[in-house]
Order: structure tokens, then C-alpha cells, then sequence
């Protein structure tokens, strides 16, 4: 069960317009420390483009990511000023996770239908953009999370691709691609830790990492749900089915304080999953949404009281009822905003 062992121009247009724009590539990137500290508030990451056209009745839910959105500033958690604009991500950001075959084939459309069917979608040029958008998306985030403290992203987690090959919904690994390039964009390098919470095993960011020391994978997930072939985390946790929410709080309790304590990572990358609640289509597991804010709270709290920035992602989540799902997605960025003192540097 338990094994011991990061881009692109960024520019947050509507209120920086493109003052820190820099050609993809051109010797030196746009790294977080450039992004100008303007408010206390907390950055949330969007694009309009995380989402595309799918066939009628597909089951994946994409019509959530711009409700997370819509419900977070409805419910005035946030203002329009807190919403930062990602870029796509490039093929030579995302090569520093997956292979030129797979990327060449993924980006100009040679996917066959065997392998469309292991990934649950159709190929499009909508779902190249979606992904690259995405992935964009976290690895701002992560950015911003390194200047600021803390930062949410309203999509990513998409934790189920490997180097060669989509799987479960995921085509391009976003927090894997994050990682890798926080982990290699700077002189010394700086050390990860993926906090996975998804229901599901974050089996490709595991296979991705796992000969990489200086990015730690901790994954909790239900054991009898997807992937049957788990791969090897660096520490896995595989919990049963019905876990409530005093027992999987309890879990996470026991291991993220001395996980941050003895790896000491430069930056959390944290997946939050709400696919562990009880009505989720694709769970096993019965927490509420009381259980889901109050691990994503403690997860935050603990590792901003620890010194350490955290990026987050919403990860998996399935329902049809998308206003609903997207409330529930919409926890992390509400219990984020209750995160005190954050602003760490």
C-alpha cells in the first residue's frame, strides 16, 4: 500500500494587459516572480476555452467549468479583478512530460479509434485546444501560487495520462506538465509535492514520477475503483468503500503534516477530487459536502501554516445535474478564500 521515495508567456489580461508578454521559448520564460502582487485576493485561473463540443449525452460533464465560474461570482466569492487568464500551453511545454509521438499524433489528429476509446473522447480540434488550455491553466496557477501563496484554477487534474497515451478522461497530464516545469525552471530544483484526492488513483502522474525524487506523489483513493492496474504513488493510500467523512479526514490527517515536514517541498500541486462524495456517478466513497470542505480547508491550511505555496485543481467530478456539480467543485475555491494569511511572500 505505502512506497517512500514544473512555459510559456502568462499574461493576466484584464488588468495587466500584455506588459509581461514574452515569445514562447525565447530564452527565458515567464516566471512567477515577474506577476505583480496588486491585491490580497485570491487568484482563481480560468479560460473560456476549457470547454468544447462533445457528442449529445457524452458522460463527461464539460458544461461545469464555466458554472464553476458563474457560482463563484454570483455567490460573490470572487470579483471579476481576482480572475487570472491562462495562455495554451505549447508543444514544447507539454513535451517535457509527453512523448513527440503522442504529441504529434494528439495535437494533428492520429488518434485511432482504440485508443479514443481508452481515453472516453472523440478526437477534435476542440478537445486539442481544451486540453492545451487546461494545462495552461494549472501551470499558471502553479506559477502564480509561487509569487502569491495560494491560487485556484477552475479545471485540471486530469491526472490519468501518461507520457504516451490518454486514459479516464485525461489527455494531457496537467499537474505532471506543472510539475515538471516548476521542478526544472529554476537553477536549484525546486521539489513538489501532488496531494491527489481524487477518487480515482492519479495512476499516470505516479508512472510519470516515478524515478523523479524531487516530486513527491501522494495519492488517497478508493482501491476498488478505476484504474483496476494501479500504478506505484510514492505513497499510496487505498481506501474502502463508504468511507465517510471522519475516517477519510482522519486518513489525510495521518499522513500530510509529516509529509510536508520531511519532504519539504517548494510547492504543493493539490488535485481536489469531488468524485469522493457520496452522489458522484463514478464514486465509491460517502463524503458530504461538509467533508469535502473541510479536507480541502485543512489540506490549504496545513501546508500554507507550514511555509508552503499550494496550487489547486478541481479534479474529477460526475453528475448530471451540472449546476450542482459545479457547486460542489466550487468548495475548494470557497474554502481557499477562508485560507488566512496566505500571502506568504
Amino acid at each position: 500500500m505505502t512506497c517512500m521515495k514544473i512555459i510559456f508567456s502568462q499574461t493576466r489580461r484584464n488588468r495587466i494587459g500584455g506588459l509581461f508578454g514574452v515569445a514562447l521559448f525565447s530564452g527565458r520564460f515567464f516566471h512567477a516572480e515577474l506577476i505583480r502582487s496588486e491585491s490580497s485576493a485570491l487568484p482563481v485561473i480560468h479560460h473560456s476555452k476549457y470547454v468544447c463540443e462533445l457528442p449529445s449525452n457524452h458522460r463527461f460533464p464539460m458544461a461545469k467549468f464555466p458554472r464553476v465560474l458563474h457560482f463563484l461570482l454570483q455567490d460573490q466569492v470572487i470579483t471579476e479583478e481576482q480572475v487570472w487568464i491562462p495562455e495554451i500551453a505549447s508543444k514544447d511545454l507539454l513535451s517535457g512530460v509527453h512523448s513527440e509521438d503522442y504529441l504529434n499524433n494528439f495535437l494533428n489528429g492520429r488518434i485511432n479509434e482504440q485508443e479514443q476509446r481508452r481515453t472516453g473522447f472523440p478526437w477534435s480540434e476542440g478537445i486539442v485546444q481544451r486540453c492545451r488550455y487546461e494545462t495552461g491553466g494549472t501551470v499558471l496557477a502553479a506559477e502564480v501560487a509561487l509569487q502569491r501563496g495560494l491560487a485556484c484554477s477552475t479545471a485540471g487534474g486530469t491526472h490519468h495520462a501518461f507520457p504516451s497515451y490518454g486514459s479516464g478522461f485525461c489527455l494531457l497530464n496537467d499537474l505532471a506538465v506543472a510539475a515538471k516545469y516548476i521542478n526544472d525552471s529554476s537553477p536549484r530544483k525546486r521539489k513538489v509535492l501532488i496531494v491527489d484526492l481524487d477518487v480515482h488513483q492519479g495512476d499516470g502522474t505516479a508512472f510519470i514520477f516515478k524515478e523523479e525524487p524531487s516530486v513527491f506523489t501522494f495519492s488517497v483513493h478508493c482501491g476498488k475503483n478505476f484504474p483496476i492496474r494501479k500504478q506505484q504513488s510514492d505513497l499510496d493510500i487505498s481506501v474502502d468503500d463508504g468511507m465517510e467523512d471522519k475516517d477519510y479526514l482522519s486518513t489525510v490527517a495521518d499522513h500530510l503534516p509529516w509529509l510536508l515536514q520531511t519532504f519539504r517541498p517548494d510547492l504543493v500541486l493539490y488535485d481536489a477530487g469531488v468524485d469522493p462524495h457520496w452522489e458522484d456517478e463514478l464514486g465509491r466513497l460517502r463524503l458530504t459536502d461538509q467533508g469535502l470542505y473541510q479536507r480541502d480547508l485543512y489540506v490549504m491550511k496545513t501546508a500554507v501554516s507550514a511555509g508552503v505555496p499550494v496550487a489547486t485543481v478541481i479534479g474529477g467530478g460526475y453528475s448530471r445535474d451540472i449546476d450542482k456539480l459545479a457547486l460542489r467543485h466550487s468548495i475548494v475555491h470557497r474554502a481557499a478564500s477562508e485560507v488566512k494569511n496566505y500571502q506568504l511572500f
